[in-house]
């Protein structure tokens, strides 16, 4: 049942549809005029009606001609072809369907034609024997039971119409839920790339920022470690140095375009994990820090994300520390607990002496990170002076 459905249903969207059953009750009209023939009139309405559904849907306006021949073919003999009565309702559902006309508009239109064809007929009852129409024996062309003709064909035109209508109206709320699930789903995809292009510029800013900044400490203590340093070189250092911390603010404004939106992607390596926090730590004391390492608790197997997040807010720490506490003794805890993991990066040197990386993306990147895994990250003075940044990450 749900094939022969389908295959109706696709037979009716074909574009030949409208001319293939125009062209078969066009010829069924011919047969039934061949058997039940009529005055040239009839005939000659009753073919225009049917030949006219040929075009109903290329130019749906020509169901106005359909619907009027029908009329004029009924009302010109008293007997209703079969053909006449189904181009004619054919061209209503057309007028309704493809909203031609207002809907009150065409109903108002065929009851005034079916009060027409009424008041012709009952004009030629009263020529018929009262043999023939034994109600006019007894009753005059005022009688109301004579307009039930009427009532009968303002139904068939009222269903007809509102027929069209009602598929008209469901075919336009389908396109309109259609179009709101299209935004919606434009929004949502819109939404992910914004998301996305978030995610991407906090990598970029906590690898490059990270190492930008080794580059600018490794610079300027080479001036003072170095022996024997010609002048020329060591303002060759300083420049770079200089070059590197520019470079730190042209990353920040960076970040801030990757955050608002571009319709570029930024390609990312391979994302770390805490096992390379050893690496992380070297790397820090490499460019002059002094840094420490101390990992408690039984290790658990966490998913890439959080991994990643640990691994950021740890980089992250060391870069503000190395930025604004250059020299201290920088300690990292990492604590692995029942049900979370604790990080803490703790500096011994004078603090800031407001709120940290103010103008950076370094806090506001590690309290993102925490808080998409339903964490925390917190920051302010260390118990012992210095400063100290402490994430808990629950799984």
């Amino acid at each position: 049942m749900n094939v022969l459905v389908r295959t109706l249903r696709r037979a009716v969207a074909s574009p030949a549809y409208p001319w293939v059953s125009g062209a078969v009750l066009t010829g069924c009209t011919v047969v039934e005029l061949v058997l039940f023939p009529g005055s040239v009139w009839v005939a000659g309405a009753i073919l225009v009606s049917s030949a006219s559904l040929m075009w109903r849907r290329s130019r749906p306006e020509v169901a106005l001609l359909t619907v009027a021949a029908a009329f004029i073919g009924f009302g010109a003999h008293l007997s209703l072809y079969l053909v006449t009565m189904v181009s004619g309702v054919t061209g209503l559902y057309t007028l309704g369907r493809h909203r031609v006309q207002h809907p009150a508009v065409l109903v108002g239109a065929g009851a005034l034609a079916s009060l027409g064809v009424n008041l012709v007929h009952i004009q030629k009852w009263a020529g018929l024997p009262p043999i023939g129409n034994p109600a006019l024996a007894v009753a005059d062309r005022f009688d109301r039971g004579l307009y039930a003709e009427t009532l009968l064909l303002t139904v068939v035109v009222l269903g007809a119409v509102s027929a069209g209508d009602a598929v008209r109206a469901r075919e336009e709320a389908r396109d309109e839920r259609a179009a709101a699930q299209e935004r919606l789903l434009g929004m949502e995809r819109r939404q992910a790339a914004e998301a996305e292009r978030a995610a991407i510029a906090r990598e970029l800013h906590d690898v490059v920022a990270h190492s930008v900044s080794m580059i600018a400490v490794q610079a300027e203590s080479a001036t003072y470690t170095t022996p024997g340093l010609s002048p020329q070189a060591r303002d060759a250092l300083q420049q770079i140095a200089g070059t590197a911390r520019s470079s730190m603010t042209e990353l920040r404004r960076l970040l801030g375009v990757l955050r608002t939106g571009t319709d570029g992607r930024v390609a990312t390596a391979p994302q770390p994990t805490l096992a390379g926090l050893d690496e992380l730590v070297a790397q820090h004391r490499a460019v002059g820090g002094s840094a420490e390492l101390r990992v408690g608790g039984e290790r658990v197997v966490l998913p890439a994300g959080w991994e990643l997040s640990a691994y950021r807010i740890v980089q992250e720490a060391l870069t503000n520390a190395r930025r604004h506490a250059p020299g201290a003794h920088t300690v990292v805890d990492v604590g692995w607990g029942a049900d979370r993991l604790t990080i803490s990066v703790t500096d011994d040197g004078p603090g800031p002496a407001g709120e940290p990386d103010g103008a950076g993306h370094g806090l506001a990147g590690m309290r993102e990170r925490a808080a998409l895994l339903g964490g925390s990250v917190t920051a302010g003075p260390g118990p012992d002076g210095g400063f100290r940044i402490r994430a808990e990450l629950p799984w």
